[in-house]
């Protein structure tokens, strides 16, 4: 059976504005390579550090958390105290550390809520200015929502090679 096409050459995304498309097609792309990529993979090897980069888990929690916060900038709305608690939280893995089930459910239900508020998204708003952060730094709702796609493919690239060097790890191990 023929693995099915990336996500971007599946054609246009119903109730997507053609605008936001390549942002609904790195979200999408990005839930499936994520699935993929930790397929198989234990608790242990989500949270390991190979080389001290960062783990699978956080990468996981962080596309997670920041496609959240992000969302929020684009619709002109403060991050909450507990979005902010949650950016803290990014990374540890807690007690019992989370597997991937865990994991995986809360990134693709983020990407699935980010799919949404696309579809949501009036062209006429994209223009519109926003403020990041403390510091408030300007951008539109246009480079939020771009940087939602490009962020969450960003980290999923990461979690995708940190993947194979857990793997390779372990078969060097078995050998």
């Amino acid at each position: 059976m023929a693995e099915r096409p990336e996500a971007w050459l599946r054609g246009p995304i119903e109730g997507v504005d053609p605008y936001l498309m390549p942002v609904a097609h790195a979200l999408l792309q990005a839930g499936d390579d994520v699935q993929r990529a930790v397929e198989g993979l234990t608790v242990d090897e989500l949270w390991a550090r190979p080389g001290g980069a960062a783990s699978i888990g956080f990468h996981l929690e962080h596309i997670a958390g920041a496609t959240d916060r992000l969302l929020t900038y684009a619709r002109g709305e403060a991050l909450s105290e507990e979005q902010f608690r949650a950016l803290k939280a990014e990374g540890d893995p807690g007690e019992p550390r989370a597997g991937a089930t865990e994991l995986v459910g809360a990134t693709l239900a983020a990407l699935e809520t980010a799919m949404t508020q696309l579809r949501r998204t009036s062209p006429a708003t994209l223009l519109e200015e926003r403020e990041v952060g403390r510091s408030r730094l300007p951008t539109t709702v246009l480079g939020l929502l771009f940087h939602a796609g490009e962020h969450a493919t960003r980290h999923t690239g990461q979690i995708i090679t940190t993947a194979r060097i857990v793997r390779a790890r372990r078969d060097d191990v078995r050998e």
